[in-house]
């Protein structure tokens, strides 16, 4: 899956934390919607720290997988 960085994505407003993700500050992830040039993706207890650029097809196949119990 090809990705690229976004340096500053605390800059960026509308990140959304994962579904998964309670409240005990645990392993967390944000994800950052209707972004022009892919997926952005972040560690929720680091936002001010890089962020991971994935285009939408793969990210999507990703999430399926996720979903379908296709990964080991």
């Amino acid at each position: 899956m090809k990705h690229h960085t976004i340096p500053r994505p605390s800059s960026l407003t509308g990140w959304r934390r994962s579904s998964y993700s309670g409240n005990e500050g645990g392993s967390c992830i944000e994800v950052l919607d209707d972004h022009p040039s892919g997926i952005p993706v972040r560690d929720s207890k680091t936002p001010q720290g890089p962020a991971l650029l994935f285009a939408a097809g793969p990210w999507s196949s990703f999430i399926t997988s996720l979903r379908d119990g296709d990964l080991p």
